[in-house]
This record gives structure tokens, C-alpha cells and sequence, in this order.
């Protein structure tokens, strides 16, 4: 069967100006042709074989000859990062290699394409990866890249030992700057977290270096975007109501200050829910460790990058000239704490856990999944237009044995049209799709808890998790292990057991969400519910918020 042709349209604009050719759209569709019109698009399924993703991408012949690829660096939910050599001087540079057969719709190549075109328009500052080149195959797409292997930004904080509140002054002049630059030349970043974060080497004095532009856009000024993109704990009020510009960016780099400051996220809760209501809450605790010893200005300029209204929220022109990062070199140089510091590391080691074992489920999706869903979709759409009706979707759910109540699936399909046109295409039937399925944890959860168990005894005990999570630069010590596996051994048998490991990866930020398809699904359905739950009963709503951060 073919794909799916359609890219839903994000943004609305208050401006008349048409959008210059060379800039990259959210609503980039595969196609090449007609980029004057703004409008989704739907092709033939010929169109798409085989699927073409750059424009004017350098040849693969060219990128065979030049780069030798060598060990893996890291892995995602497209592809793969290796060490790459250049043959002719020997630089060791980063190679990602973003496999085709991962991208499954035309948002997924939209994503990439724009990544590269977005990549190559911020090329020149020193705090931001350098693209070298970009090429493409038949199977893949290689961007080839400076290679930052100085580590992430919380691990050397938490490696020093010695932490100020000086030092995270300079860490967040430094994310304001990329945030800045990126504002200057019409990008919203829309995923600034600390993990998008690396030092390009191991000296003390490394630039630190912003690496992943897979979520940013090119934006037009009082341009709005309604797209929910994000990670949940970084993620602006604005952003879950569908109407955001380029300010989510100084909130999400509020909530990396906020964190650096203390060690943990301003908003927190044990599900996904409990994180997006606590963020539309925007209540900002300023009264635990170490907060009563940080300077009055610092925690001046947190609350002002966390001001839920987005146009009272400072720029990031203004946070560069607050006084305290005006003065980054004045601001205390006393420790924050071991206590920050060990929270910091908790943080960090419990997210790294986490990420290993998504690794592994990510590994584990088949494309032959998601190929399954767009044939159900082609089968429902009868009269072969490429969108499903309300009664399309009524009698197709009946052909497959689903009895599904019609208020259910006028609501199925409310909350799945991202485009607002009463309709499906088939990407946001792929999208939620993936949400109903819930990419099942008694398929996938399984084969990341045998990776930890390396004797298979059924439990994942101390050296196992501390071997699974020294192969990074953390290299954490017995002391985090033993805190890790008691925030999740339920039982306090010290040690953790299915259950338990299934029960973590489901708290905080749900492990489903590291799919980009399904966390677009997810956020986009459940920002439904909290506005409607908002506009229905503001005072019961605001009851439900309490409630949820208070659990």
C-alpha cells in the first residue's frame, strides 16, 4: 500500500507577508513542487517510491568515497550516530544516519528535511553544531557533523563536585545565546533540554554546543503554531493551548535554569498528565533547598522566563541583559549544596535508565506496524479521496471487528484532527492509531528489562544497573545505584523486578512518548481534554490540578 500524502498545516499567521522560498515550513510536505502554496498536499502513491527527502542533497557516491564510518555513538528513533573519519585529513567527525524506513509519514520527512535546511541557515556560531554536509541514498540520509565528545551538560556538573550558582550563570548566558541566535535568524528551537546539550571536548574551557534542531521551524514574526512538539517536563503553558511563538523557547531554558539552580523540575508529577496540568498551572516553588540561599536576582529572572503569559515573559534579548547574567562573573561562587548536586545526579542517572531502555524499545518498533495501520486506513477510505469521514471511520471500525460507540469515535476523530477540516488523512490516522495501540509494554517493555537482567534471574540487581549505566560519562557510584533501584524497588527487596521496572517506565514522562509519532498523539489529545476541561468548569478544573500535583 502506499503512504500517507498529507502534512497537517501548524501554523496560522497574523501577518499578510508570503513565506520566502528558501525558508522551511511546518507544514513541508515530501514534495518539491509548488512551494509557493502554503496548503496540505496529497500525491499519488508513485509519487513517493522511491522517497526522496533533501533538496539538492550531496551525492552518496561522494560521501562513500570521502567518510569512513566507524563504532556507534548513539541511537534513535530514525537512525543511527557513528564516529565518522574524513579519508583525505583524518578528522573525526559525527555521522547520523537517518534511515528511511523509519520515516513514515510526510510529517516524519518534513522533520528532516527542515532539520537540515534549519542546520544549514545557523551554520557559522560557535555554541551550535556544525553541519558539514548532508547526503542521501536509497536507504538513508547522512548528515555528517562536528563531533561533540566532551559529554552531556549534566554530566559534567555533576562530575565536578564543586557547584556555584556562578557556574550556572554562565551555563544559562550560554543556552540564551543559542536561543538568541536562533530568534535573530526567524528559528524557534521547540526542544531545548539539557540532553540537547554536549561540550565539544573534554578541556575545561569547551564551548558547549546546542545538537539537535529535529523539532525547530522557521518562523515569520507574530507568526502562531498550534503543533505539539516538546518534551513534557520543558514544555511551555502556551504550547499545550496551541497557540505559541518563539517565546516556549526563554520558558523551556527557565525550567533548565530552575533545574540547574536546584535539581530538580519546577513542575512535576507522577504521570504525563500530572506534568502538563502542573505546567498550565505555572506555580514556581521557591521555598525548598537550596532556593533561601540563591541571590534574590537569580530567582528574579527564573520566575520572569517562567511567567505563564507568554507575552509578559521576558525575550531572550531581555534575559541577556537581566542584571544577573549582566553580572554571571559576580554572582555567588558558593556551593549550592551536595544535596543539589546529588539530586541533579539522581535526576540524571534515573533519565539515563530510562533512555537505555527506550533505546532498546525503539530498536524493537517494525515498520511492518505502522504499515499495517496505513493499510486499514486505505481499506476504510472508500471513495479513495485520501481523508476518512465521520461515517468512513463508523463503518471501518465495523469491518475490522471494532464495535466502537459513535460518541467515541466523533470524539476519536476530534481529538486526531490536528488540521481542523472534519476529517483524516492518513498521518493523523497513523498518529492515533499508535496512540490507541499504546505500542503495547507486554510486546516491547519485556525485551528492555532482559537487557538490564544479564543473568536472567528476573530481577535487576545493583551490579547489573550500575554496569547498564557505566558505560557513560556519568559513571555513577554505588551510592546513586543504591538510591535509583530504591525509588523503584517497591517491595524494598533491593532489588527490581518486572513489575516494578513496567511501573517506572509509566511514571513521570510515559516511555511511549520517546516515539515522536505517538508523544504527538498523546499531547495533542490530552491538550484537548485539559482546555475543554478548562472552558467546561474553570473552578472544578483548577480543584483536578491541585489534586494531581499534590499526588
Amino acid at each position: 500500500m502506499g503512504g500517507c500524502f498529507s502534512s497537517p498545516s501548524t501554523a496560522t499567521t497574523t501577518t499578510t507577508q508570503t513565506p520566502p522560498k528558501s525558508l522551511l515550513r511546518a507544514t513541508d510536505t515530501a514534495s518539491d513542487d509548488d512551494d509557493d502554496d502554503p496548503s496540505p498536499r496529497r500525491f499519488s502513491n508513485a509519487r513517493h517510491s522511491p522517497i526522496s527527502v533533501l533538496r539538492n542533497p550531496s551525492s552518496a557516491a561522494e560521501f562513500l568515497s570521502r567518510y569512513r564510518l566507524g563504532r556507534e555513538l548513539g541511537r534513535g528513533e530514525f537512525g543511527v550516530t557513528r564516529l565518522c573519519a574524513d579519508v583525505e585529513t583524518g578528522a573525526a567527525l559525527a555521522c547520523k544516519s537517518i534511515s528511511k524506513s523509519r520515516l513514515q509519514s510526510t510529517v516524519d520527512i518534513a522533520d528532516v528535511r527542515r532539520e537540515v535546511e534549519i542546520m544549514r541557515h545557523l551554520r557559522s556560531h560557535p555554541n551550535l553544531v556544525r553541519l558539514l554536509e548532508a547526503y542521501e541514498d536509497e536507504d538513508a540520509v547522512h548528515l555528517v557533523m562536528e563531533l561533540c565528545e566532551g559529554g552531556e551538560l549534566f554530566d559534567r556538573i555533576v562530575a565536578r563536585g564543586h557547584y556555584t550558582e556562578r557556574a550556572a550563570a554562565f551555563v544559562a548566558k550560554t543556552i540564551m545565546e543559542v536561543v538568541q541566535v536562533c530568534h535573530k535568524h526567524g528559528v524557534i528551537h521547540r526542544d531545548l533540554k539539557p540532553e540537547n546539550f554536549l561540550f565539544l571536548n573534554e578541556s575545561e574551557d569547551s564551548p558547549l554546543k546546542a545538537i539537535d534542531f529535529g523539532l525547530s521551524v522557521f518562523f515569520e514574526p507574530g507568526e502562531r503554531f498550534s503543533e505539539i512538539v516538546g518534551s513534557p517536563y520543558y514544555m511551555a503553558p502556551e504550547v499545550l493551548k496551541r497557540s505559541y511563538g518563539p517565546e516556549v523557547d526563554v520558558w523551556s531554558a527557565g525550567v533548565i535554569l530552575y533545574i540547574l539552580l536546584c535539581g530538580v523540575p519546577p513542575f512535576w508529577a507522577e504521570t504525563d498528565e500530572g506534568i502538563a496540568q502542573a505546567i498550565m498551572k505555572s506555580v514556581v516553588d521557591f521555598n525548598r533547598e537550596p532556593w533561601p540561599k540563591v541571590s534574590q536576582t537569580a530567582k528574579d529572572l527564573v520566575k520572569r522566563m517562567l511567567d505563564p503569559n507568554p507575552q509578559a515573559r521576558l525575550s531572550a534579548q531581555q534575559v541577556l541583559e537581566h542584571p544577573w547574567l549582566q553580572n554571571a562573573s559576580s554572582a555567588p561562587n558558593i556551593p549550592l549544596g551536595e544535596a543539589v548536586r546529588s539530586r541533579l545526579k539522581q535526576f540524571l542517572v534515573m533519565n539515563k535508565f530510562k533512555k537505555k531502555a527506550l533505546r532498546i524499545v525503539a530498536e524493537q518498533l517494525p515498520s511492518e506496524e505502522i504499515n499495517g495501520i496505513k493499510q486499514v486506513f486505505h481499506m476504510m477510505d472508500k471513495d479513495k479521496n485520501g481523508t476518512l469521514t465521520l461515517e468512513e471511520l463508523q463503518e471501518g471500525f465495523h469491518e475490522i471487528g471494532q464495535l466502537v460507540p459513535e460518541p467515541d469515535v466523533r470524539m476519536l476523530l476530534e481529538a486526531a484532527d490536528i488540521d481542523g477540516n472534519g476529517t483524516l488523512d492518513c498521518d493523523e490516522f497513523l498518529t492515533v492509531s499508535l496512540h490507541l495501540k499504546k505500542v503495547s509494554s507486554e510486546q516491547h517493555l519485556p525485551k528492555a528489562f532482559d537487557y538490564f537482567d544479564k543473568d536472567g534471574s528476573g530481577y535487576i540487581e545493583i551490579d547489573e544497573l550500575r554496569e547498564a549505566l557505566g558505560e557513560s560519562h556519568l559513571d555513577p557510584d554505588d551510592e546513586v545505584i543504591r538510591e535509583i533501584i530504591s525509588d523503584v524497588d517497591k517491595d524494598k527487596d533491593g532489588k527490581i523486578s518486572y513489575q516494578e521496572f513496567e511501573a517506572m517506565m509509566k511514571s513521570g514522562t510515559d516511555w511511549r512518548n520517546a516515539s515522536r509519532q505517538y508523544s504527538r498523539a498523546f499531547y495533542n489529545t490530552l491538550s484537548r481534554k485539559l482546555l475543554k476541561e478548562a472552558s467546561s468548569s474553570p473552578n472544578k478544573w483548577s480543584m483536578r490540578v491541585d489534586k494531581a500535583i499534590d499526588e
